[in-house]
């Protein structure tokens, strides 16, 4: 492990460690809503991304409400868009049984989907309804999976009906990855095929990057397809314009 990345994963460890002090805080203040859970994370992952040195750049005006919807690269995704608005996550199953982050993740509120599962898909539908209701913004990765960035999959559209059906509005968010000496921001995705833990420590080596994030205007659609494929193309225009190295 090169001293870069030891230096990153002690202040990793400092931060996740204040998060923990600054949750049992929060809970001897009084009932922990929904909002409470969701600031918390954001607290979490502005320390995260401090204490280790990940700079970002908001462009556009974060949503305040409604269904965000997002192309998929990391799961230092989370990291960034949680620090630019307090929100809530739908993530595959499998993240919730990840050390720590699992467990923060369900404390902060994050909705739990199988994707190999018809009943949870119908189950997190209904979630996703109730926490539409919040004064806080629901974010959700419609490709379905972490991507190298070449291009935004064709958005799936069954977890956007809840926003479509409630006449909630719907802002697409674009995240790129910006490696300052020209790498290709592929370095930094990560697929279900390498380890979380070889990515990371991968990721905790990689000197000199920052992400860019930009939200679209929001907008109430007719029909989850349409809300789907004109998100969908808005994400890809607004990565083409985002920076490049």
């Amino acid at each position: 492990m090169s001293f870069l990345a030891f230096r990153r994963a002690v202040a990793l460890g400092f931060a996740l460690a204040l998060s923990i002090v600054r949750f049992w805080i929060l809970r001897l203040r009084g009932p922990l809503t929904m909002e409470k859970r969701a600031l918390w994370v954001q607290q979490t992952c502005l320390g995260i991304l401090n204490g280790v040195g990940i700079r970002y750049h908001v462009e556009g005006t974060p949503p305040t409400h409604g269904l965000v919807v997002a192309n998929h690269l990391s799961y230092i995704d989370i990291l960034v868009l949680s620090a630019a608005m307090p929100c809530f996550f739908v993530a595959k199953v499998e993240i919730g049984g990840w050390p720590f982050f699992g467990k923060a993740a369900r404390v902060g509120g994050t909705i739990f989907l199988d994707r190999s599962s018809l009943a949870s898909a119908n189950a997190v539908g209904e979630q996703m309804t109730e926490r539409l209701k919040l004064p806080m913004p629901l974010l959700l990765f419609p490709e379905g999976t972490s991507t190298d960035g070449s291009k935004v999959l064709r958005f799936h559209s069954r977890l956007i009906d809840p926003a479509t059906t409630a006449g909630a509005q719907i802002t697409a968010a674009a995240v790129r990855y910006i490696i300052e000496d020209g790498t290709p921001e592929a370095k930094l995705c990560w697929g279900d095929d390498t380890l979380f833990i070889t990515h990371l420590l991968m990721t905790l080596n990689t000197p000199g990057f920052s992400a860019k994030v930009s939200f679209g205007e929001p907008h109430v659609y007719p029909d989850r397809r349409t809300a789907a494929d004109t998100t969908h193309d808005e994400v890809t225009a607004m990565r083409a314009q985002l920076p490049l190295p």
